[in-house]
């Protein structure tokens, strides 16, 4: 079984459990190299997208620094680290609870490589604001094509911060 879960607050409303629930209900195949990366828990409208090179790295830096938290096995910092809205919809108890044990079918990080980063203004169910959301295809010793999504939000403070999760 393929897991495949969603975090935070672009979960579009539903709980982690929920996400487990669903994941566990309905394994996605990986697809392969080649084919298009998984949308992202909330994905823009296409006509939301526009183009914004420097947005664009800076939330690809800021989801790329966060996986490898993920990767050292570092869920609290990964935590920590997150967006607000991420915080105050993820528990950090539950968080504790649940990342480590979705993550453990994976096996140990190999490498990752970024295939696309999405620059837009709106998310269906959030506030308008900066968000950047990347496809990663990543290997792992026990799951060689895993795509990996994360969406950033550009925060008050100028940071940008993970706000949604998503990996199958």
């Amino acid at each position: 079984m393929t897991p495949s879960f969603r975090l935070g607050a672009l979960a579009a409303g539903l709980a982690l459990a929920a996400c487990m629930a669903q994941a566990q209900a309905k394994p996605a195949a990986a697809p392969a190299r080649s084919a298009a990366p998984a949308p992202a828990a909330a994905p823009a409208a296409p006509n939301n997208i526009v183009s914004d090179p420097d947005a664009e790295k800076a939330g690809q830096n800021a989801a790329h620094a966060w996986l490898l938290l993920l990767d050292r096995r570092d869920w609290g910092t990964a935590w920590d680290t997150s967006s607000g809205t991420f915080r105050q919809s993820v528990p950090l108890s539950l968080w504790m609870d649940n990342v480590p044990a979705l993550r453990q079918p994976f096996g140990n990080f190999i490498e990752r490589q970024p295939a696309e980063a999405l620059y837009t203004r709106k998310l269906a169910g959030r506030p308008d604001g900066d968000y950047v959301t990347v496809h990663f295809l990543s290997k792992f010793d026990k799951k060689a094509d895993v795509v990996e999504t994360v969406t950033t939000v550009k925060e008050p403070d100028g940071r940008w911060r993970v706000a949604g999760y998503t990996a199958r």
